[in-house]
């Protein structure tokens, strides 16, 4: 049977890729539960200091839900629970990964897709990208974390208009709206998001780790907030060698080399 999932390494990047290009990537439970594994594995993986997450083909970042499957997956109150929570708990592994995540949309970005992409860190598209989600067409629940996230992203008046409409829009609103860090050409693409990638894992891992934690936690309630943790992670930047070698890179004029300790 077809790996769905795919997960490999490059250099200090890891690399998740959606397989089920003969349907546009569409997701099914055995993929959200594939993919809760890669990313507990990459999490721990003190060689990766970015994940990139991308759809196989050119057709499709991930086109949502595989509704060949509601019957099996979706087609009780008990299942879809099964199903919602195990999507609730991979885009929350995703939204506060510890490492930065960086979506690489190629093509179609629908429903599930889009919660993926909503829940990474950066989003990088080509031109050609179409957002939606239609869960208003096909009368799905969405929760109170993917509508979180939505309006974190891109605000309330952008998300309740994706939401109500369920219609589809091109890179030029996403870009306006503030989902998309950047569109480029097609052809462009995997060149530009390695680019990203690669200047962010040649970065101090410590600052960036400690950066995007308290980001998280920063749209967290107040009363929820970890502000202990936070300090402890700016303090470990100070403390690191990776601080030192920062400062004596500068003044020797040379590329510092940080080893995330």
């Amino acid at each position: 049977m077809t790996e769905r999932i795919l997960a490999r390494k490059d250099g200090r990047i890891g690399i998740v890729t959606f397989n089920n290009p003969e349907k546009r990537n569409a997701l099914s439970l055995a993929m959200w539960q594939r993919m809760d594994e890669t990313l507990a594995a990459f999490a721990t993986d003190a060689d990766l200091r970015v994940v990139v997450l991308t759809g196989a083909g050119d057709k499709a970042f991930a086109s949502g839900a595989d509704i060949s499957k509601f019957a099996s997956e979706r087609a009780t109150a008990e299942a879809a629970a099964i199903y919602n929570e195990t999507v609730d708990r991979v885009c929350e592994r995703l939204y506060a990964f510890p490492k930065p995540t960086i979506a690489m949309v190629n093509g179609f970005c629908m429903g599930g897709g889009f919660a993926i992409a909503v829940s990474c860190d950066m989003r990088v598209a080509s031109t050609n990208a179409v957002f939606a989600l239609p869960a208003a067409k096909l009368g799905l629940g969405y929760g109170y974390a993917g509508l979180r996230r939505c309006i974190e992203t891109i605000g309330p008046a952008a998300t309740k208009e994706i939401f109500f409409t369920a219609r589809r829009f091109g890179c030029d609103e996403a870009l306006r709206w503030g989902l998309l860090n950047r569109a480029v050409a097609p052809e462009a693409l995997a060149e530009t998001v390695l680019e990203i990638a690669t200047t962010i894992a040649d970065n101090a891992p410590l600052t960036v780790a400690a950066v995007k934690r308290i980001a998280v936690e920063i749209l967290k309630d107040p009363a929820a907030r970890d502000m202990a943790a936070c300090e402890e992670m700016v303090a470990a930047c100070f403390a690191s060698d990776d601080y030192k070698e920062g400062r004596t890179a500068f003044l020797e004029k040379r590329k510092p080399r940080f080893r995330g300790a």
